[in-house]
């Protein structure tokens, strides 16, 4: 699999970097909506109120971009469901499954 950029092909957004930026993004105007509402300005509640939510929103991506990342790492690895290929295993497994058949055509 070939996953190099060739010619004029703009490189991806790294969504994962993107995601985390935003998220710092969000966490900072939590931080000065909650100041606000401790210094009694009820405006900065309801401001204070959506970027809990868009947190929230954000750590989802977080996590799902993570995940997407990691098996994508697993995919490029050649490793799947957390189990690598055991070649001489499945060569000694093949080497008795012929040895059968040549005891079946031989009796």
């Amino acid at each position: 699999m070939d996953m190099g950029f060739k010619g004029g092909d703009a490189p991806p957004v790294d969504l994962l970097e993107e995601t985390e930026e935003l998220y710092r993004d969000i966490a900072g105007e939590l931080a000065l909506a909650m100041k606000g509402v401790r210094q009694g300005e009820v405006k900065d509640a309801k401001a204070a109120a959506q970027a809990v939510k868009d947190l929230r929103a954000a750590f989802q991506m977080v996590m799902e971009e993570r995940v997407r990342v990691e098996k994508l790492r697993r995919q490029v690895a050649g490793v799947g469901a957390g189990r690598e290929l055991d070649l001489d295993a499945a060569r000694a497994e093949i080497g008795r499954r012929l040895a059968c058949l040549r005891d079946a055509a031989g009796g």
